[in-house]
């Protein structure tokens, strides 16, 4: 550390994601883990316990206390808790997706500037050695198919799989393409909550990149592979098991190479990249507005299976559901 101050932080939300969060923070170098905050204070007391912390008995209070907090609160509180800790002058690493809509992403990206905070959005895949791969190795991508599968899971459901699952694949399709998105075409379906449990969307982009991504929470098996084609390669990666291949042409022929991974757990590398942003003053990978790129990417996708499910409904849909973009 060199004498460096460590920087202060704590977690919001101490579920099953946020226990990871704390955990994390715990074992940082560059970290002091000052405490959480959780609406269950039982959960919060067994986390603080656990990992040597103090519990706060409202967000402002842990927000006083810290330089940097995760908020890792359900969805629909994003904003609010957002707005509360920056209130508080703290950085903040938002979980994906940064909230439920773009008013609220602007009523966030507006207080990070106001306070002069940093704002990162936990697109976790994005800290995965398979994406440190692909950004080096991806050059004009083709077509691209994306598939993300998982059982059911209660936890999340207060949004639609698009907005708990896809995002992750539309923010790396965005990163991977970097084109403006000319179309998006998209179809999903309720099974066991209130939203789409499965969802497939079509993205075409105006330099001519297609990219299919399927997604479901009500899938028998975990499943977080990437397919990418271009002149001459196909990658085949898996973003859970951190290994792929790819094929490329020699000659009339295609040769298979495994790609060399080093694994390391991307929620780690994500935190340890967002202290040191807060502790160097600098702009994260995955910031505010790219957050709310993807979010506005992930709602027009929501909107279409919505008025899909009209259709096939006999009832009526709304003007937002058509493919093109302005």
């Amino acid at each position: 550390m060199n004498g460096e101050r460590k920087v202060r932080c704590g977690v919001a939300g101490v579920g099953y994601l946020g226990e990871h969060h704390t955990r994390v923070y715990r074992d940082l170098d560059r970290c002091e883990l000052i405490g959480v905050f959780d609406i269950d204070r039982e959960r919060a007391a067994a986390i603080a316990g656990k990992f040597s912390c103090r519990v706060f008995d409202s967000l402002e209070a842990l927000g006083e206390a810290c330089d940097a907090v995760s908020v890792v609160v359900p969805t629909d509180q994003h904003c609010a808790a957002a707005q509360s800790l920056l209130a508080a002058d703290c950085h903040l690493l938002i979980e994906k997706p940064i909230c439920t809509t773009l008013n609220e992403a602007e009523l966030i990206l507006n207080a990070a500037t106001g306070a002069n905070r940093i704002v990162q959005v936990g697109h976790i895949e994005h800290y995965n050695p398979v994406m440190g791969f692909l950004e080096e190795a991806v050059a004009g991508p083709v077509y691209i198919t994306a598939d993300r599968l998982a059982p059911f899971n209660p936890r999340g459901t207060e949004v639609g799989v698009v907005l708990d699952l896809m995002i992750h694949d539309i923010g790396i399709i965005l990163e991977l393409v970097r084109s403006p998105l000319k179309s998006i075409q998209s179809v999903g379906v309720n099974v066991l909550s209130r939203s789409e449990d499965i969802a497939n969307a079509r993205l075409e982009f105006e330099n001519g990149c297609v990219a299919n991504v399927n997604t479901s929470r009500v899938s028998l098996k975990k499943v977080r592979e990437i397919r990418v084609f271009q002149a001459n390669t196909y990658l085949s990666l898996d973003f859970m098991d951190q290994k792929g291949h790819l094929l490329r042409k020699d000659g009339e022929r295609l040769v298979r190479e495994d790609i060399p991974i080093e694994q390391d757990e991307p929620l780690t590398v994500e935190l340890a990249s967002f202290v040191e942003c807060v502790a160097q003053n600098r702009a994260p990978k995955v910031g505010g507005a790219f957050g709310r790129s993807a979010l506005e990417v992930a709602i027009r996708i929501t909107d279409q299976v919505a008025n899909h499910q009209r259709r096939i409904a006999g009832g009526p849909t709304t003007a937002s559901s058509g493919s093109e973009l302005s």
